[in-house]
């Protein structure tokens, strides 16, 4: 049985456009060979001195995890020293970094934004956490970077892709032309193809939802949980709650097995919780890419125009039959006021 690695399947897709310059296949690189830095951190965390909190706070106003600063350090290393960017963005800086005012004489002509770890609350508890990442390539042609390239839909990214650090680590990415699963084989330190054209299953048996919100969530929400509890031989209900609170986990396994994710808008976070920019738009590119659907309940997550950096939206995502039902719940009770008690 032939083993295809991340490196070959790269360079294979490259050859189909002879005008490709090999800048897009050296940035795939950096962000595998970080991975598997952050790979053997994690892997080896409770050996060493990077379990548990920092002290610090990031620009969410979230705790710092030891394990989020080793992340962020090494995917920033990889993807600067790489030479193909222009911008850098991670949920854990306020501020980007534009690397053509660092360097004058930078060329790189891609902006990545990336979550280096996310779900990391879990990590003392040994649960499955992950990175997501976006790619855009710049538009503006002058020295600096300008507001057109920063205002691109999530449906201009060129690329997005996670990676899932848990029983085996994998890859999962796309440019646009299916989704595609890369498993870590660490006896050669390599990403093996294992998933190739990943496909989400049209319908699943699971929901993923933070329940300890249910006060805090619109009429239509509720009512549709209400639905995946009800018991009907026909649709195979009720559904099964699974939720374990780290995104990249919730959103693979439903990858995997069919299923829906549900971070609505809340009376705490009425613009919804989740991060646009490193979060929703790269899950949202690979779900469709998939055969799936991402959307606020009531637009479509990769039609939205990014205003500031850690711009927060809703997320309901997964399965299509899954996700429309939802849709559709949201249609019926939308004169509804939202209740929150």
């Amino acid at each position: 049985m032939s083993i295809q690695t991340l490196e070959q399947f790269i360079s294979e897709q490259q050859t189909q456009f002879p005008q490709a310059k090999g800048e897009f296949t050296r940035l795939l690189q950096a962000i595998s060979l970080a991975a598997k830095i952050v790979h053997r951190e994690v892997n080896k965390a409770g050996l060493a001195d990077i379990l548990g909190k920092l002290g610090n706070t990031n620009v969410q106003g979230e705790e710092q995890q030891k394990l989020d600063v080793f992340a962020d350090h090494y995917f920033m290393d990889a993807l600067e020293r790489v030479g193909e960017c222009c911008y850098l963005a991670s949920e854990e800086h306020e501020d980007g970094i534009d690397l053509t005012k660092r360097n004058k004489y930078a060329v790189g002509k891609y902006m990545v934004y990336f979550d280096p770890l996310d779900g990391s609350s879990n990590i003392d508890a040994n649960v499955s956490v992950g990175t997501i990442f976006s790619i855009y390539k710049r538009i503006s042609t002058g020295e600096e970077l300008q507001s057109v390239d920063f205002s691109q839909t999530g449906r201009e990214q060129v690329a997005a892709g996670y990676v899932i650090y848990g029983s085996s680590t994998m890859l999962v990415y796309s440019t646009g032309k299916g989704v595609n699963g890369f498993t870590l084989d660490p006896s050669i330190g390599e990403f093996c193809l294992s998933h190739p054209r990943l496909k989400i299953p049209e319908h699943g048996k699971t929901y993923s939802v933070n329940e300890s919100n249910y006060n805090q969530f619109s009429i239509a929400v509720k009512q549709y949980l209400q639905y995946c509890k009800e018991i009907d031989k026909d649709s195979n209900r009720p559904y099964s709650s699974r939720y374990i609170g780290s995104l990249v986990a919730d959103f693979h396994r439903n990858m995997i097995q069919g299923g829906i994710f549900l971070y609505p808008d809340t009376f705490q976070y009425p613009n919804g919780k989740l991060r646009l920019m490193y979060e929703c738009n790269p899950l949202a590119f690979i779900a469709e890419q998939a055969g799936g659907i991402a959307t606020t309940g009531e637009n479509p997550i990769l039609d939205i125009i990014p205003t500031k950096l850690h711009q927060r939206t809703p997320l309901i995502i997964g399965s299509k039959n899954m996700v429309e039902m939802v849709e559709k719940f949201i249609v019926e009770f939308s004169n509804e006021e939202p209740s929150f008690a």
